[in-house]
């Protein structure tokens, strides 16, 4: 830790920002940052090569080299977004930013550079969740999206067992640029979804489900046999990945 993150922090201390034990979790995490940094290596390029920049996957790393590597984030005025972040980790992280944000469903840290330039408009793309189950990952697409800058609609509960719910919702995704549909189970909504919409449909199985759902596997397999054209899959629980795909479709609709 430098001498002026040293100061920084005993600034809050004095100025009863923080209380003690605060001062020396948040000295702990700044301490071992610094020795994570030269570890990580980020790739502070990939905004300008792929539209967006890297996004940190939380589980398995501590909240010091969570901390580490949005530090190098931010110091190039790029927004950050942290996935898989347990509460813990995000608790810790608050201490070390300030207008952190962490969605505890989601499992999602957010943390705005004041310097990154407006998004613009980025099209529309909604997520939809079969039950509110699957909501852990349907929220692990919305905040992709919503990082992205995408205009994005969250429509839960409206799986395949009350048919009647989908076709009351139809009006709020009809005219979106992508769709995100997550359900568990049997894996059925995706086609379903796709059935009523022009767009491009990114399902995603959920590990949702009893027994012979095999931890998503079942729901995976019967979204891969989709007989839905526009029906493409990602892997089990995989709502960034698929949150981020339909935000690529989205961004470049709305170039076009």
């Amino acid at each position: 830790m430098s001498s002026e993150q040293l100061r920084q922090l005993a600034r809050q201390l004095l100025a009863g920002e923080c209380d003690l034990e605060q001062f020396v979790s948040l000295a702990a995490i700044e301490a071992q940052a610094s020795a994570a940094a030269e570890a990580a290596t980020v790739d502070v390029d990939r905004a300008a090569r792929c539209g967006f920049p890297e996004v940190i996957y939380g589980e398995g790393k501590s909240a010091a080299v969570i901390a580490a590597i949005a530090r190098q984030l931010l110091e190039r005025e790029q927004s950050v977004l942290a996935t898989r972040v347990d509460a813990a980790k995000a608790a810790e992280l608050q201490l070390a930013f300030a207008g952190l944000r962490y969605n505890e469903t989601a499992r999602t840290v957010r943390i705005d550079s004041p310097m990154a330039k407006p998004a613009g408009s980025r099209g529309s793309v909604a997520v939809i969740s079969a039950g509110t189950t699957d909501l852990p990952v349907a929220e692990e697409a919305r905040e992709t999206l919503d990082w992205m800058g995408v205009e994005t609609r969250l429509i839960q509960d409206v799986g395949v067992a009350g048919p009647h719910r989908l076709p009351a919702r139809l009006a709020e995704f009809v005219s979106c640029d992508a769709i995100v549909v997550v359900a568990g189970m049997e894996g059925a909504l995706p086609s379903v979804v796709g059935g009523h919409v022009a767009c491009p449909i990114f399902a995603v199985p959920t590990s949702v489900g009893y027994g012979a759902n095999f931890g998503g596997v079942a729901a995976l397999l019967s979204m891969l046999n989709s007989c839905a054209a526009n029906v493409a899959v990602v892997n089990i629980d995989a709502g960034f990945k698929a949150g981020y795909l339909a935000g690529i479709v989205a961004t470049r609709a709305t170039k076009s």
